[in-house]
């Protein structure tokens, strides 16, 4: 898993939050991964849902 981060100084995730965005990057690494590539071609990535 690639790892994330937040700018230093400008907040924090809780445990609990930290976990949650790690189990919305395991649902939707496909689309993550195709949206990536779609940057780094210079393209509108497609919108990716929130986790409920």
């Amino acid at each position: 898993m690639a790892p994330f981060s937040i700018f230093p100084g400008l907040g924090g995730f809780s445990s609990r939050q930290f976990r949650m965005v790690q189990v919305w990057i395991d649902i939707h690494r496909d689309e993550l991964m195709a949206d990536r590539e779609l940057a780094v071609a210079g393209e509108e990535p497609f919108r990716i849902a929130p986790l409920q």
